[in-house]
């Protein structure tokens, strides 16, 4: 949590303060959702887990909580994470004349 150590004078510096606090709060929390929603896609690697990850990024991404190039990172190893555990098809190759 950010600490302030001088106190506004002026009331709209006071409540840009409040708010301050309290989005910095909200923002904190969807970043621990999103890390510990990473740590039981790395247990569990489903797809389902892995849609529930794209849509908390897109909707961090949205809200400038994270950067867009940091969100496509993370749903790069995610599904990397979930296309390693899936069975790996076989593609049979044909010969061409």
């Amino acid at each position: 949590m950010l600490v302030y150590k001088i106190m506004p004078i002026i009331k709209s510096a006071a409540k840009a303060l409040r708010q301050t606090k309290k989005r910095t709060l909200v923002n904190q929390k969807k970043v621990a959702v999103l890390k510990t929603e990473l740590k039981k896609l790395k247990k569990q690697k489903t797809p389902q887990q892995l849609t529930k990850i794209y849509s908390l990024v897109d909707k961090m991404v949205k809200t400038h909580l994270i950067h867009k190039n940091k969100a496509a990172r993370i749903k790069h190893t995610a599904s990397k994470l979930v296309l390693a555990q899936s069975p790996k098809k076989t593609a049979v190759k044909t010969k061409t004349k």
